[in-house]
């Protein structure tokens, strides 16, 4: 007997289609379920946003795994019914939210924007620049993002130091955070959102940060206390990268706007070209595993 996965959409359905004993259903986001979803054993959420999704968990008697197409998972955690597993979509988009953070870096250190409004304004504003070679990069967050980063840094002669939930060989503790901070020209975080994250960028977390560094933030808005950075910002102390913020999308009338030394960008991290492609390539592998009987790999556990 095949196992019955609900999808949003026609790729999720040509993607789970090859898939041994997998049988696909469509349904439509904000629209009532289809016959077959009391059957379903697997869902691949893409709710309308505001949508409550334990009103569609209600009519799931035999789910047992939900599978995101995102990396991120707080939407879900506690929200999934128990006895049911929550798998992200880990590998998908930690290599274009990596080439945003390189991205950023650049734009900051060679003045790319500076020299843009220049070209709008037809000044010839020539002046050296600073330079990501040889500057070194602390990532808090070693999971597939910050692996996916520190390979892309290294081709530029930098360097990147990984900061996970617990120390394992190669990656520091949390715990050491607060020795680890001064020491490096940039931060970059890909923590995901939960609890303990919420908030982790506080006023102490960036008073830690060495004159003149750069924080980048690719993981959500609310890890970081926006006053705080707001406070550094305007000294001009700190500088920052953005793609997530607190709240998001921002009010027209709020500071981040006009904040000196600041890069933002719309939450387009990880959204280009193929994303959409690269997340059904994961979830039809994690599908593929529990439909084996076998646990997915990307099962949430709480650890970065």
């Amino acid at each position: 007997m095949s196992l019955t996965v609900l999808v949003p959409d026609e790729l999720g359905v040509r993607a789970l289609s090859d898939v041994e004993g997998v049988r696909p259903v469509r349904y439509e986001p904000g629209q009532p379920l289809p016959a077959d979803a009391a059957h379903a054993e697997v869902l691949v959420p893409k709710f309308l946003l505001g949508a409550d999704p334990r009103d569609v968990f209600a009519q799931l008697p035999s789910l047992k795994l939900v599978q995101l197409l995102s990396a991120g998972a707080e939407r879900f955690i506690g929200v999934v019914p128990d006895g049911v597993m929550l798998s992200t979509c880990r590998g998908a988009h930690g290599g274009s939210t990596a080439e945003w953070a390189i991205g950023a870096l650049l734009a900051i250190y060679r003045d790319f924007p500076r020299f843009e409004r220049a070209r709008q304004e037809r000044r010839w504003d020539y002046h050296l620049t600073d330079t990501l070679q040889d500057k070194k990069v602390l990532v808090v967050g070693a999971g597939d993002l910050g692996e996916q980063f520190r390979r892309r840094l290294e081709p530029f002669d930098a360097t990147a130091t990984l900061v996970g939930r617990t120390a394992r060989p190669g990656v520091h503790g949390v715990d050491e955070l607060p020795d680890l901070l001064g020491g490096f020209d940039a931060v970059l975080v890909v923590v995901p959102l939960t609890e303990e994250t919420t908030g982790m960028v506080d006023a102490k977390f960036l008073s830690r940060m060495k004159d003149g560094a750069i924080l980048v933030n690719a993981a959500r808005g609310a890890v970081v206390d926006t006053d705080a950075l707001l406070a550094e910002l305007t000294s001009g102390r700190l500088r920052a990268a953005l793609d997530v913020t607190e709240p998001e999308p921002l009010p027209t009338d709020h500071p981040l706007w006009t904040a000196p030394g600041l890069f933002l960008t719309p939450h387009v991290a990880g959204s280009c070209t193929g994303h959409a492609e690269r997340a059904y390539a994961v979830v039809a592998a994690e599908v593929a595993r529990f439909a084996r009987g076998e646990q997915p790999r990307n099962l949430v556990k709480g650890e970065y």
